[in-house]
């Protein structure tokens, strides 16, 4: 039987739309499949704001962090990054009455970062067993599936190992981990049905593997947490190239390549966004894998860029034009260099009213590349540094 043939069809975009906003919001378990290639904290109060429109988001998250609280377990296990993994699921979990609010308490809480050693070593054996506060206000079979995967965490730790600080939904995926031959999708799965998530979340690969980069006066950096200016001190010389490394003590070279049920996700995606956050480390970080570039292209939805606001120490010496180069020039590494513009890029939303923006706005190069910049009101009113999640949400799903 023939295959049914592909149609595109062109209509008038109201931004926002305050039509399809308000008949998302009546069925958010209809809403369209908005992905993101994202990691980090950036677009979280975005999810939020998103739920309430759509239950149908998909968000790939960058697994190569290698600081914060993951960093300890990623040297304990040799495991890819789960911190903003968990955080993204908690954004996206369910927080009304129907959810599961003691899970999520617990799936939030941390150690104290100034507690003692041995009793937190003593309080996560009695979470283990069952007899901690925080578990047993969580019923079966709940309480049982999560002190499974704290147990496996447990017996796995390392002697000595610091719990200081440490987030009880991170041990939990780590315990899933570990538990499931190290692959995150079972667990993030569970994780993700114990808090009623929202939405789709996805590590973009399994892979332990760390973020490296080429610098413009010729230096090597290596790690995620040498890039972004938050943990040490910020670059000097402009990134020019970001690659994969095996190691994280020294340069491995290493490749990676999405699985199957993620490439599909992208190719079927109703918009695709690539949205604020720490430009090579989240955004850029996510279309290294194998196979991410020639999905974004094989999507003939919309794709839609939002900049960052304000600077970015990871956007030393590129402005927003060169920017728009770079992610084009990452998805072209993968979709081929004779890719069209059209099938990577459609839409960039800025609010130049009140944005603060690195550099030239002009974006004359992707004008002519048939790249709409769209201007509207997305920027908080008491906070002109970061984006209002609902006014963003409404941009987006004006797109769909």
């Amino acid at each position: 039987m023939a295959s049914a043939p592909s149609l595109r069809i062109s209509r008038r975009l109201s931004m926002p739309d305050p039509l399809r906003i308000s008949r998302y919001r009546k069925s958010p378990e209809l809403g369209p499949s908005i992905l993101f290639f994202s990691g980090g904290s950036a677009i979280n109060r975005l999810s939020r704001a998103l739920k309430e429109y759509t239950h149908n988001s998909t968000h790939f998250v960058t697994p190569f962090d290698s600081g914060g609280s993951s960093a300890k377990l990623r040297q304990a296990f040799d495991m890819p990054s789960i911190g903003d993994l968990r955080s993204r699921l908690m954004a996206l979990a369910d927080e009304s009455v129907t959810g599961q609010p003691d899970v999520y308490r617990l799936f939030t809480y941390r150690f104290p970062a100034d507690g003692d050693r041995d009793g937190l070593a003593r309080r996560l054996r009695l979470m283990t067993r069952g007899r901690d506060p925080m578990i047993k206000a969580i019923s079966n079979p709940m309480r049982r599936l999560i002190r499974n995967q704290l147990g496996y965490f447990s017996e796995a730790m390392p002697a000595g190992f610091d719990l200081r600080g440490a987030s009880i939904g991170n041990l939990i995926l780590a315990g899933g981990y570990l538990n499931n031959h190290q692959h995150l999708d079972p667990i993030i799965f569970l994780f993700s049905k114990l808090v009623n998530v929202l939405g789709t979340v996805r590590a973009t690969v399994n892979d332990d593997l760390h973020l490296a980069a080429d610098l413009a006066d010729g230096s090597r950096v290596i790690g995620q947490h040498r890039l972004t200016g938050k943990e040490v001190a910020a670059l000097t010389s402009p990134i020019e190239r970001l690659y994969l490394s095996a190691r994280l003590d020294r340069y491995v070279p290493a490749q990676s390549t999405i699985r199957k049920k993620n490439r599909k996700l992208i190719e079927r995606a109703d918009l695709i966004c690539f949205p604020p956050g720490s430009f090579h480390s989240s955004l850029l970080a996510n279309l290294l894998p194998r196979g991410v570039g020639r999905a974004v292209a094989a999507n003939l939805n919309p794709k839609v860029w939002v900049p960052n606001l304000g600077t970015d120490p990871e956007q030393l010496g590129l402005d927003l034009e060169q920017a728009a180069g770079r992610l084009l020039a990452q998805l072209r590494r993968d979709a081929g260099q004779d890719c069209p513009t059209g099938r990577l890029l459609n839409f960039v939303l800025l609010d130049r009213g009140r944005g603060d923006y690195a550099g030239s706005t002009a974006l004359k190069r992707l004008r002519a590349e048939g790249v709409q910049v769209i201007d509207t009101e997305l920027i908080d009113r008491g906070n002109t540094a970061v984006y209002d999640p609902r006014r963003l949400a409404a941009a987006l799903l004006s797109f769909t």
